[in-house]
């Protein structure tokens, strides 16, 4: 069956376009912004398809069975409660929601409509490098996972001194960004998080109008005991990057744009393993057809989709990292899992 769409939001959403229609069982039926100027350049680049400025007009069209949340972090919550409760099944730009509460309210919508599937988009996991390295996890060539950085290194401090996330009533650059290392790290190990301690400062915006933490670290103990800090620095002098480096007790691992090294011996002399796969080599809606198929039936071997339980675990290790950091606190994962 050829399930119909429409896309929220086209600035990252314009590129969820070509992910609808790289499979061949769904078509692109309407876009959406507020915004009329862009709304009219991208219409001029999608001839045919049908536009509107209001998102409603999309949530409760009865002929819709898929939309794309590509808005303002601020309404992604309300959007999705409201697809989600006219039927049609979500897929998410990060990060799902910006509260707690939020949170809990998406939850229940799916406990009330269970036939709906929920994705966001997590890209990383189709990094061919990524999935890879993995694999080569998986199969044990790291040994014993003991400690893992990831750093969400931005590089565009304009888009947060200068653009909408800081015009918001609230941004995070944990939720919107260190995500896709949380669920990158979970989605690698098969772990569960016990408990995150972080500490955040804006130190580096302290001269412009952006009012929140530009930078976020923090640290999760895993309930096998090992450690891993994970960092969001929006404001960093370097090109965007992904920085990951695992430690096990056989191999590191680290990642470089041009390959990723995995290093098994301790002699200064000893040449490293490249992983000469491509990263990041992908693009923002390569995630979107993998999600299309599934919801077609079709198998996903490799665990590229988001599954529902698996956004709601790197969720609540986020929405963990903002109350530690706001409150000075350790946080339990569990039991803040519990509470949404």
């Amino acid at each position: 069956m050829m399930l119909k769409a429409g896309i929220l939001g086209l600035g990252v959403g314009e590129r969820h376009i070509d992910g609808y229609r790289a499979g061949g069982n769904c078509s692109v039926e309407v876009l959406c912004d507020t915004d009329p100027a862009k709304l009219a350049e991208v219409s001029a680049r999608h001839p045919g398809i049908r536009c509107t400025r209001n998102p409603n007009d999309v949530l409760d069209d009865p002929g819709i069975d898929i939309v794309s949340i590509a808005t303002w972090d601020n309404v992604h919550a309300e959007q999705i409660v409201r697809a989600i409760d006219n039927g049609k099944h979500v897929f998410a730009e990060k990060p799902l929601c910006l509260h707690e509460e939020e949170l809990a309210a998406i939850r229940a919508a799916l406990a009330r409509q269970p036939q709906v599937r929920l994705s966001s988009n997590l890209v990383l996991r189709m990094c061919p490098r990524f999935l890879a390295l993995r694999q080569r996890i998986a199969k044990g060539d790291l040994g014993q996972l003991y400690y893992l950085e990831a750093d969400y290194n931005y590089g565009r401090m304009h888009k947060i001194t200068e653009g909408w996330r800081g015009a918001i009533p609230y941004y995070s650059v944990f939720l919107g960004g260190a995500v896709h290392l949380v669920d990158l790290l979970l989605w690698m190990t098969g772990w569960r998080v016990a408990s995150v301690t972080a500490l955040g400062c804006k130190l580096a915006t302290r001269t412009t109008a952006f009012r929140y933490n530009d930078l976020t670290v923090a640290l999760l103990r895993f309930e096998n005991g090992a450690v891993a800090k994970v960092a969001a620095n929006f404001a960093c002098v370097a090109p965007h990057f992904h920085r990951l480096l695992l430690y096990g007790t056989e191999a590191t691992y680290e990642n470089f744009p041009e390959h990723g090294r995995i290093t098994t011996s301790r002699e200064a002399a000893a040449q490293p393993e490249l992983l000469e796969q491509p990263y990041p080599g992908l693009a923002k809606g390569d995630l979107l057809a993998a999600f299309v198929d599934t919801l077609a039936g079709a198998p996903d071997p490799l665990q590229r989709v988001v599954s529902q339980d698996e956004v709601f675990a790197a969720m609540s290790v986020c929405l963990a990292a903002e109350k530690s950091a706001r409150e000075g606190a350790t946080i339990p994962v569990h039991s803040f899992q519990e509470r949404t």
